[in-house]
């Protein structure tokens, strides 16, 4: 059955019907980290965010590039015009190479997404690899009367902007004369012929470690010039979908826009999509505000507003029970629940295995509708929270069955198995951290256990049996009696 995919446009503030540019394929960027530090929940955020969109697609049987950049260069400390480049401070800080500090957060940017299970995206572009790009672009725009040089280098003119085409602010919704009343003075302020105006190419001061020869002066680039430049390198203009968190909206993927129209006359992308911001006690996550627990803290519960270490799984869940659209204020509450959720998930999987081998002969009701349920879900501009509930409610059906309340026929096995193969490990992306070998020698060992206990109840050796079930209980394993013998879980 052909699904029917609705995308929320930030840009029409509507869920619109995806249709992609080229029949069959798809292209996708999405802003990735500024790797001057260890990646934190707020990057978690869209990185499981746009992993589960390029699955989703990808199980619809799109061809889809995902290009998803570093940005090693040209971001300022204050997300505008000012301040040391935040690569180039901290390298200062440690005195290192600024590549050093750049590959070093890469590697550990990569490891985080690993156990977080995000697929490496189709390109992982580097924005100090495409200065000569970004250089181009910048001239485009010079030639083309929407930038201007002033003292080495390089602004975009929002105000010409404006007037040809009254397109400034229509992604955040903000206006020139707003902007005029709130912009604060900025440093080098008097090089800009209007406080909104953003940098293309700035001049390197002599301190500045990163810079590169260009027409202008020896610089680097603006922050936004390289999204624009990368995206259309490798996914051509316009492409299908631009993708990343809602604190870019504006400035960044504003300027985009700007950079855009201004070089080819038209929008980078058809569809834009923005996740809402992780919090804490309702504040935004992040490194600026100095209130971040990077992903290594969790992993490790070696922060002092943690109660406990959480896996890797436990936060993807913990963020996909939210719609993506929606914030989510971190608490260890919080994150308790999703951590028992998934357990409850995980062992309603292991139990269904398990009944696999003992299929009834009559169907149960509300399962041959699940798996349409959880399309509708995901068909509605992604509402993994939809289907998660759906999952659940597979679970309440599969609890049954084991506790022998209901019999289920293998087409409700086979159903029930596709549903959860499909949509909670293929496209939520879930797995289980338990692991492959070690999976099976737990398993194997919890059997030797208990075929021991079941040999002394058959003995009527009660003190054996309650010590061994006493036993795993301490150490945080349920034993469950049923008819058809004893079932275990963590």
């Amino acid at each position: 059955m052909e699904q029917q995919l609705l995308i929320y446009n930030t840009l029409s503030r509507q869920k619109e019907l995806f249709r992609p540019l080229t029949e069959g394929r798809v292209g996708m960027y999405v802003c990735g980290p500024t790797v001057y530090g260890d990646g934190h929940l707020g990057h978690a955020r869209p990185a499981i965010t746009f992993d589960v969109v390029f699955r989703y697609l990808q199980h619809l049987g799109y061809k889809v590039r995902y290009v998803r950049n570093i940005t090693d260069v040209g971001h300022l400390e204050h997300d505008a015009d000012e301040g040391e480049d935040k690569i180039a401070k901290k390298a200062r800080l440690e005195q290192l190479e600024p590549m050093e500090v750049a590959q070093y957060y890469t590697n550990r940017y990569h490891a985080a997404m690993e156990r977080l299970n995000v697929l490496p995206p189709s390109i992982e572009p580097h924005a100090s690899g495409h200065i000569m790009e970004q250089i181009a672009l910048v001239q485009q725009l010079l030639d083309k009367g929407y930038a201007y040089e002033s003292n080495g280098s390089v602004y975009f003119d929002v105000r010409k902007y404006q007037e040809d085409t009254h397109k400034y602010g229509q992604l955040s919704g903000r206006v020139i004369d707003e902007m005029l009343a709130t912009t604060r003075e900025l440093d080098g302020q008097d090089e800009k012929r209007f406080s909104g105006d953003f940098a293309l190419w700035k001049k390197a001061s002599p301190e500045h470690i990163m810079r590169w020869p260009s027409p202008w002066s020896d610089g680097f680039p603006g922050w936004h010039a390289e999204c624009t430049a990368m995206g259309s390198k490798y996914l051509g203009s316009p492409f299908d979908i631009h993708g990343g968190g809602m604190d870019l909206v504006f400035p960044h993927h504003e300027s985009e826009i700007a950079q855009c129209q201004a070089s080819t006359g038209h929008a980078p992308c058809r569809y834009w999509m923005h996740n809402n911001m992780i919090t804490i006690n309702g504040q935004k996550m992040g490194k600026s505000l100095g209130n971040f627990i990077t992903l290594d803290e969790f992993f490790t519960g070696k922060h002092e507003l943690l109660a406990q270490a959480y896996s890797p799984m436990t936060i993807r869940f913990f963020i996909l029970q939210a719609h993506y659209r929606s914030t989510v204020d971190f608490s260890n509450e919080a994150l308790q629940a999703a951590e028992k959720g998934f357990s409850k998930l995980m062992e309603a999987y292991k139990a269904l295995n398990r009944i696999a081998d003992n299929p009834g002969a009559t169907e149960a009701s509300g399962i041959s509708d699940l798996r349409q349920k959880c399309y509708d879900a995901m068909n509605d501009d992604f509402a993994t929270p939809t289907v998660i509930s759906h999952l659940f409610e597979a679970t309440k059906i599969i609890n049954s069955a084991a506790d022998g309340k209901l019999k289920l026929s293998q087409a409700d096995i086979d159903e029930l198995k596709f549903v959860f193969d499909t949509f909670l490990f293929g496209i939520l992306g879930m797995r289980d951290e338990a692991g492959g070998s070690n999976t099976a020698l737990l398993d194997g060992l919890m059997q030797v256990i208990l075929d021991i206990r079941a040999t002394a109840k058959a003995n009527k050796d009660w003190t054996t049996s309650d010590r061994i079930r006493d036993s795993l209980t301490a150490l945080g394993i349920t034993v469950k009696d049923g008819k058809d013998g004893a079932t275990w879980q963590l």
